[in-house]
């Protein structure tokens, strides 16, 4: 009860608002949304076949494109507003991101993978020193929560798909940022893992206030979550053509 009191007192974690993207030299608009709000700490569960849509708003969220109408906005920020650079600094403090291929460096071994999230946004760090804790503490942690500790110190390339999976969440975690965005996380995990990554990402999440947009073709953990989305119905070019 008290975290949706705080959540419904917030400004929301994403704000969607006419939206509408189109990709470079294409006819038609891929992506159409009138409104979509993820409130401050709510847990968001977004379906939808291939080719729904789900990457083109991932990227959205994350500043990573821009829309040709209408907003899209992380914490009240409206992100058009931003440069490039600008975004991308913004990106680093406020969000996290399991991505679905994991994004590591495969040179660099796990606990610095982990670590990069800190080392480019200061603001993470400021989180981590107002806990009273550092970011080698807080990653050895994360590290230890998710049963990472002995492969710690090897580099990415010789770990495991599971292994790089839980590192990415690591990654994304450390520091608290606000919203934290998974695209299908779980794929590669075994179903033990699987429900020991649920638990931490939810606890974590949870600990930080933070939002959680979770994305995922596997509806049997939708019921860990506070709300499911179908992109297919969000998305009115998708919904329009299916009509």
């Amino acid at each position: 009860m008290q975290r949706e009191t705080l959540a419904a007192q917030a400004v929301p974690a994403v704000g969607v608002a006419a939206m509408r993207y189109r990709w470079p030299g294409a006819a038609d608009d891929c992506l159409s949304i009138e409104q979509f709000e993820i409130e401050a700490g709510e847990r968001v569960f977004l379906r939808g076949p291939s080719g729904s849509g789900k990457t083109t708003l991932l990227s959205l969220v994350g500043g990573v494109i821009l829309p040709q109408a209408g907003t899209v906005s992380i914490a009240g920020q409206p992100l058009a507003q931003l440069s490039a650079g600008a975004r991308d600094r913004f990106r680093a403090d406020h969000l996290g991101f399991v991505f679905q291929l994991f994004n590591l460096l495969p040179y660099l071994s796990a606990r610095d993978n982990i670590l990069l999230a800190c080392r480019f946004s200061a603001a993470r760090r400021a989180r981590l020193a107002a806990r009273g804790t550092s970011a080698d503490a807080e990653a050895e942690r994360l590290a230890s929560r998710l049963e990472l500790g002995a492969v710690l110190h090897r580099p990415a390339a010789e770990l495991s798909v599971g292994q790089q999976q839980r590192v990415a969440a690591a990654r994304a975690l450390i520091g608290q940022p606000g919203l934290i965005v998974a695209d299908e996380p779980t794929s590669a995990l075994d179903a033990d893992r699987q429900q020991a990554f649920i638990d931490l990402l939810l606890d974590e999440c949870a600990e930080a206030g933070a939002a959680l947009l979770f994305v995922s073709h596997d509806l049997r953990l939708a019921h860990h979550f506070d709300r499911v989305v179908d992109l297919v119905q969000l998305n009115r070019v998708v919904a329009e053509a299916g009509a």
